[in-house]
């Protein structure tokens, strides 16, 4: 899969603030294995045998066998640690191992570790003072355990809802405009997908025949699917317990307890195939890196797509309006944008001055021409709203459903607690 730079081709590493968060967000990876042991059974057993001694006695011997619980969830945490540290070395040599100075690696690495990828990552990160926060911690949970949802073959349920709709969309749209040309390869569409997350709704597309671009801002994101795209050697290589770490609403611990492998297809192998389509898969996928509204919004991205797939995305937007221009940019006259997902919106009501904001931060800010989705202010809309404005600026709504799909998102279909969304889909021309 090819893959173009953040925002124009900059390296990350020519910036030290984003140095900064990519070696944090790698290191959340490579520290998944012994935080998740503290705060999964650590803490939980230090919890307890705070219990009375009469009651951790008898919750020790079966039935119950706690103890036992937190043993098989250690194990299970292990197993998840193996993904977790497959990420961390996926996206080393993709993001950072690029940018370093071979001399200054050679003087720090010893010779008998160079055949250990993981060790010898492992001890250039502390070279570079490698320190994950917690936000970035918890995210390289979420992320492992996203792997269910995009690539296990028991996510294809949620899959199927999300995915679905839109691909139907973009066969559609070919089959019409197949009707009136001599010769159209189904390459010839070009897809954009903004917010790919681990991927899978770009492979699925470039799998359906379309030539597709992903874009992805997260490097917790971009490293999981450097991972998964480029780097693994076959079907269900790992074995992952999304359920495990989270103790609430369980019928039975089995269910507590259920792993899953990933991925359920070999994308490169899959890649080298032509399909549907005379262009192999792997000609057909690129991925680039950045803030969709700054890149997208430029004028070498001008009216490049014929069609813009957005899943569980547009409510990541602080200020939607910024979205839409983006999309109309990137968007050929006459091209479809086919949107899925809630209003689930990420970003509350920011204050311009915040009383936690430093002096360099307000004078960065300030200095930033286009900070994209970093711009300052935030709306949250009603789906109403959100396809009037759609309307407004430039497009006509062809197709819209609301309440007839029912989805969850990364749901245990055991547990005693069940969130279902029921997103928004529409389909909108660009004038």
């Amino acid at each position: 899969m090819a893959e173009k730079g953040r925002e124009g081709g900059s390296s990350p590493m020519e910036d030290p603030e984003e140095q900064g968060l990519l070696v944090s967000v790698l290191d959340s990876f490579r520290s998944y294995r012994r935080l998740a042991h503290f705060n999964g059974t650590h803490v939980r057993r230090q919890a307890f045998y705070s219990l009375p001694q009469e009651h951790w006695a008898l919750l020790s011997k079966p039935p119950f066998s706690l103890l036992d619980t937190f043993s098989k969830m250690d194990d299970l945490i292990d197993s998840n640690a193996e993904l977790a540290e497959a990420i961390f070395v996926a996206g080393f040599k993709a993001f950072l191992a690029p940018t370093l100075d071979n001399e200054w690696v050679a003087s720090r690495v010893s010779q008998q570790n160079v055949n250990d990828e993981f060790l010898t990552y492992s001890l250039i990160m502390g070279h570079l003072d490698a320190k994950t926060s917690q936000n970035d911690t918890e995210k390289a949970r979420s992320c492992v355990n996203q792997f269910y949802r995009e690539w296990s073959a028991e996510g294809a349920v949620e899959r199927s809802k999300c995915f679905d709709p839109v691909i139907a969309a973009l066969e559609h749209e070919f089959a019409s405009r197949a009707k009136d040309a001599v010769s159209l390869d189904r390459s010839d569409l070009k897809v954009l997908v903004p917010g790919v997350g681990l991927g899978r709704l770009v492979f699925d597309i470039c799998r359906a025949g379309f030539s597709v671009e992903g874009n992805e801002i997260s490097y917790h994101m971009l490293a999981a699917s450097a991972l998964v795209l480029n780097n693994t050697q076959r079907v269900k290589q790992y074995k992952i317990a999304p359920f495990a770490l989270n103790s609430s609403n369980h019928i039975s611990r089995a269910d507590q307890f259920q792993t899953f492998e990933v991925p359920d297809v070999h994308p490169a192998a899959e890649l080298v195939h032509t399909g549907t389509s005379g262009v192999p898969g792997s000609e057909r996928m690129t991925m680039s890196m950045g803030d969709f509204c700054v890149v997208y919004s430029r004028p070498d991205y001008a009216e490049v797509f014929d069609a813009v797939a957005t899943v569980f995305f547009i409510d990541t937007a602080p200020n939607i309006i910024r979205y839409i221009e983006a999309v109309r940019n990137c968007l050929k006259p006459g091209g479809i944008w086919t949107n899925l997902g809630p209003l689930l919106w990420h970003h509350m009501s920011r204050n311009e001055h915040d009383e936690d904001e430093s002096e360099e931060e307000k004078r960065r800010r300030i200095e930033v021409v286009d900070a994209g989705i970093g711009d300052p202010g935030s709306v949250e809309l009603t789906n109403e709203e959100v396809v009037a404005l759609v309307e407004h600026m430039g497009f006509t709504i062809e197709k819209q459903e609301v309440g007839t799909i029912e989805t969850g998102y990364i749901s245990n279909p055991r547990s005693m607690l069940q969130s279902t969304y029921r997103p928004s889909f529409w389909t909108a021309r660009k004038k």
